[in-house]
């Protein structure tokens, strides 16, 4: 099967910066987008950022101009640099993927486990 595995968060200052990781491993034919979604407390589940397979990516206005999503195709990694980060970025952060895993079977939703990002002094 497939794994996400996150790591990066943590508290950090009224801006200050931090920067997630997710790494997918696993039965991995082909990623067609991987991205990070986040979700406070008594919120929903919201976009941050995606990558798609062609580097072409999409921010929430929420955070554009101060995160940006990096992938590194060869190790099925992708990277959000946080910048200038306020306490409503307070939320925990769930990496996504959309994923192959052989070449006969249909493209599947992976997610991770969840790392929590605390902003405040």
């Amino acid at each position: 099967q497939v794994q996400l595995v996150e790591s990066g968060g943590g508290l950090v200052q009224p801006g200050g910066s931090l920067r997630l990781s997710c790494a997918a491993s696993g039965s991995i034919f082909s990623i067609s987008a991987m991205g990070w979604y986040r979700q406070a407390p008594g919120k929903q589940r919201e976009l941050s950022a995606t990558i798609i397979s062609d580097d072409t990516t999409r921010y929430s206005d929420s955070v554009k101009g101060r995160f940006t999503i990096v992938k590194d195709k060869a190790n099925n990694t992708v990277y959000l640099q946080m910048n200038s980060l306020k306490p409503e970025d307070t939320a925990v952060y769930y990496c996504n993927a959309l994923i192959r895993t052989t070449m006969n079977n249909p493209t599947q939703s992976f997610w991770g486990q969840g790392t929590q990002v605390t902003v405040s002094s």
